[in-house]
């Protein structure tokens, strides 16, 4: 391509001239006009072999084009020299020797239309016509549905404006003026573009926000002016994207809140734009530095929008943070989190800064700006705008007891799915401990210390309302809606200690908690315990049978009989029909040691019942294959609700414990009584015999059952009298004094530190205290010890197995005795018997009686000999276990509670015999 194509153009020899100069023209002018050059420098020989038309054609063309550049260098040399007379003649070849590195670089970074113009130069002439299209809907109602403009660099070099190099200083910063007001609104203008990096289809790059790059041949006074007001439009870009990506729905109402506070403020900066433009329109005086002092504190402003901004989309995970990279092995190691976000059906791998947290960001931001006025004041209004939705909810908990959070932000979480109607099966206070729980990470820092006092006095109201005691359609008059009002924390006392007061009204007064606390006393603990002996005595033969073949449905309706007997004191008790009758198939030591072996034991591990826990030593102490109606004999107890809350299913189960230990007292000793019967009218029991060792062995059995009897008539009343009845009275006292403190459901309450209502008592104390005397009593009644409960076991069972002995022992009487041996064969009648005979002797009254002997009864000599091991072997077993038991008490009154020297002291009685007795010859070593 040479002059030839164009002749009527006079420079054009002075442009050829100045061709080798190229890098001097590239410094004034957009890199898509050197990357034409290339091409049409590369198209040469191809034109000269084209026809005249098309050769005209293309020479008019590319004369136009050529024309333009060299009237673009012609100019540049004018301007250079009446601009900067004074410059030194060698800066020229710094800049020229510059210039000339320029095109290659420029070659290696051309825009995508110099590479499409090189292919094919016809497409220059296709009209460049970008459009505007919608995008789809996203869960953000107010984001922006209107396609992202194209790119300046990509479009045709027909629109490209003036080279800034060609304008005056004048022009120059009216040009800027006027593109600057175009980036602050986030559009590219004509001089000042996007970074080539910047793809604002890329929504990291948009939340970020872009850098701009301004065309050459800009002053430097203008240029750095320029470049220091540019940041606000990357703010403001920047902070708009991040006001449409928090806006969708999965980030939360606090979220959206502030997302709208942030967009009052966009709208306000928008309006400042609108006034700088009416004054560049207007006023000729307005210049770059009146610009840059009317957007200084709005520049300030969007900083801190930025920054903000910058840390919740980092803290969502949205935007990449190094601290996450350092702590991505503590991440992955926090598996209660994760199985909890798989619970909830959310994506375990996604963080999301919403709720309390963005408070609490938010709020941590505000006191590191103790020292900036007015970023104090700008995220102090952030902080109450966002605020708003999350007060809102804080009261409907508060003051209705409900929780309103579909996007679970708030810090207080329920759990649907444990409901009231699962209490009576409950056996790990579920209801109670996990349907309403505090998420500790939503936790804003203005709640950080009340945070109690708020998951409380909720829990007490939501169990008020579902008694129909909250009005749910009133609505909160004068309610403090955002954490700067300063009644703020008076909110939270005071409806701590209304909830906390009329739940307590509720409880005892209501619903009557005393008198049912007294009911299961009288049932559970047999404190009268006159029906309880009817019972007994009604259901011996069912209760006799092994536990699998026990009638429940038979001894429900002896129970019944029992306490609805006239003379009976249940007869009074008004909920009598509440208690039912069961039958555990495991045995009480087997059933403690299950209980006190558990050893790591997690809340969720535990499920259905106490007999599904894994123990650490699975070993039972007792076979309870075949285990009697007596040892599998227990009561239940029907507890309405709210009640149910107080006396729950694992609370129930002590009861049921304490009252298991009471009845297995209460056989034996009436084992014990029965076998004094069985000795004081039998008559090998009452006859005197010749032989003394006969004699002596009588004694030394009259001593052992007397020692059991005591033995375990001492511990019945160690129980009951030293151990429930104290501990029942203390509890009673602590309700009676809460019932005086609140006669009419308006809570006694004084002043705290802090200036709110400082409740004296509340209703998880009251349950504690009820917990408390449970396990106070388990405790000194030896039920939480594993080494107590193998002694007591070994020592109870010894008792009852040797008044189980004792029948055996009245027919070993007869056969080591020759006298006995003669009455009982004389007393025999001779077959066949007849009715009217009467046999006068005492042995005869009893077995021919009884037992219908016909067989004549043969002397054993040896039998007295055997008769003294046996008895010497459950002597020894007894008073070796006792004097265990005593130690063991001894260790423990020392160590853990002075309650069992008492017992001591009772029990010693038994293991040193029944005092101002004789000990009989052979006797003396046993003790």
């Amino acid at each position: 391509m040479s002059t030839r194509n164009v002749p009527t153009m006079k420079p054009a020899t002075t442009a050829d001239r100045r061709s080798a100069n190229a890098p001097y023209a590239s410094a004034a002018r957009p890199r898509a006009a050197s990357g034409e050059e290339n091409d049409r420098r590369g198209s040469t020989t191809t034109a000269h072999s084209r026809k005249p038309s098309a050769m005209r054609a293309a020479g008019a063309g590319t004369g136009e084009r050529r024309t333009e550049k060299k009237e673009v260098r012609e100019r540049e040399t004018e301007i250079r020299r009446t601009r900067s007379p004074l410059k030194p003649p060698g800066e020229s070849k710094v800049n020229a020797r510059s210039r000339a590195e320029k095109p290659a670089r420029d070659l290696e970074r051309r825009p995508r239309s110099a590479v499409s113009q090189k292919s094919s130069p016809e497409e220059v002439q296709v009209p460049w016509e970008p459009q505007a299209s919608l995008i789809p809907h996203t869960s953000a109602p107010l984001a922006a549905r209107i396609s992202i403009p194209p790119l300046a660099s990509t479009a045709p070099i027909s629109l490209q404006p003036t080279p800034l190099a060609q304008l005056s200083l004048d022009a120059q910063e009216k040009a800027v003026l006027e593109d600057l007001l175009f980036v602050f609104m986030g559009f590219e203008g004509q001089y000042i573009r996007f970074s080539d990096v910047y793809n604002p289809h890329e929504e990291k790059e948009r939340l970020v926000g872009p850098q701009f790059r301004i065309m050459p041949g800009l002053d430097p006074s203008l240029r750095d002016l320029t470049k220091s007001m540019l940041k606000t439009a990357t703010h403001y870009i920047a902070v708009e994207a991040c006001v449409e990506v928090l806006s969708r729905e999965e980030y939360g109402a606090v979220n959206h809140a502030l997302c709208a506070a942030l967009r009052r403020l966009l709208k306000d900066y928008l309006t400042l734009v609108a006034q700088l433009e009416h004054q560049l329109l207007t006023n000729d005086s307005f210049t770059l530095h009146v610009l840059s002092l009317h957007t200084k504190q709005t520049s300030h402003m969007l900083f801190q929008l930025y920054t903000t901004g910058i840390e919740l989309l980092k803290a969502n995970g949205i935007l990449e943070d190094e601290k996450d990279e350092d702590s991505a092995d503590d991440d992955s190691n926090d598996f209660e989190n994760i199985l909890e976000s798989l619970r909830e059906g959310g994506n375990a791998s996604k963080k999301l800064c919403k709720g309390g947290s963005v408070l609490g960001l938010i709020t941590k931001r505000l006191s590191s700006m103790s020292g900036d006025p007015a970023a104090r004041t700008l995220l102090t209004t952030l902080l109450r705008e966002a605020s708003r939705p999350y007060m809102a909810m804080l009261n409907e908990w508060l003051h209705h007891g409900g929780i309103k959070d579909p996007h679970s932000e708030f810090l207080i979480k329920e759990q649907r799915s444990i409901k009231r109607e699962r209490l009576d099966q409950d056996y790990t206070d579920e209801y109670w401990e996990k349907r309403y729980t505090i998420r500790e990470a939503l936790v804003p820092p203005q709640l950080e210390a009340v945070k109690d006092k708020v998951l409380l006095a909720g829990k007490y109201l939501n169990v008020v309302r579902e008694c129909g005691g909250v009005d749910v359609s009133k609505v909160v008059q004068d309610a403090p809606s955002s954490f700067d009002d300063p009644r703020f924390l008076d909110n939270v006392n005071s409806s701590y200690a209304y909830a906390n007061s009329s739940l307590l009204n509720l409880l005892l007064t209501t619903h009557q908690l005393p008198a049912r606390l007294r009911s299961l006393k009288h049932y559970f603990f047999l404190d009268r315990s006159d029906f309880f002996t009817y019972f007994l005595e009604m259901s011996e033969l069912e209760l006799k049978k092994p536990a699998k073949h026990v009638n429940v449905g038979k001894l429900q309706s002896l129970l019944d009989l029992a306490t609805r007997h006239a003379g009976s004191v249940a007869v009074e008790d008004p909920y009598k029909e509440d208690i039912k009758v069961q039958i555990n198939d495991t045995g009480l030591t087997n059933w403690l040691m299950k209980i006190v072996n558990v050893q790591g034991l997690d809340q969720d591990a535990a499920t259905a019942t106490i007999s599904n826990y894994t123990p650490a030593n699975t070993a039972p102490i007792t076979d309870d294959t075949n285990i009697t109606g007596y040892q599998a004999l227990v009561f239940d107890y029907a507890m309405p609700f709210p009640l149910s809350l107080v006396v729950s299913r694992v609370t129930l189960t002590r009861y049921q414990l304490l009252f298991r230990y009471l009845l297995s007292l209460k056989h034996l000793e009436t084992d014990l009584a029965k076998c004094w019967g069985e000795q004081g009218k039998n008559a090998a029991w009452k006859y005197r015999s010749k032989n003394p060792r006969i004699e002596q062995w009588k004694r030394r059995a009259w001593t052992l059952r007397a020692r059991m009897l005591v033995f375990v008539q001492q511990l019945t009343y160690y129980c009951t009298s030293e151990v429930i009845e104290p501990n029942w009275a203390s509890l009673m006292s602590r309700i009676s004094e809460e019932k005086k403190q609140d006669p009419k459901g308006k809570g006694r309450t004084t002043e705290d530190e802090s200036g709110g209502p400082q409740v004296k008592r509340t209703v998880d104390e009251l349950m504690q205290d009820h917990v408390d005397f449970l396990a106070t009593c388990l405790k000194e009644c030896m039920l939480t010890n594993s080494k107590l409960l193998r002694i007591n076991n070994k020592i109870m069972s010894t008792c009852s197995m040797f008044a189980s002995f004792t029948y055996s022992l009245s027919r070993y009487l007869i056969t080591g005795d020759p006298d006995l041996v003669a009455q009982v064969n004389a007393s025999l009648p001779p077959p066949p018997p007849t009715k009217n005979s009467k046999v006068n002797t005492p042995a005869a009254s009893t077995f021919g009686a009884t037992g219908h002997r016909t067989a004549q009864v043969v002397y054993d000599p040896q039998r007295v000999d055997k008769m003294f091991d046996m008895l010497s072997k459950y002597e020894e077993n007894f008073t070796r276990h006792l004097k265990i038991l005593l130690d063991t008490l001894n260790y423990l009154a020392a160590t853990e509670t002075v309650v069992f020297l008492s017992l001591c002291a009772r029990l010693t009685s038994a293991g040193e015999g029944l005092s101002g007795f004789q000990v009989p010859m052979g006797m003396e070593g046993i003790a």
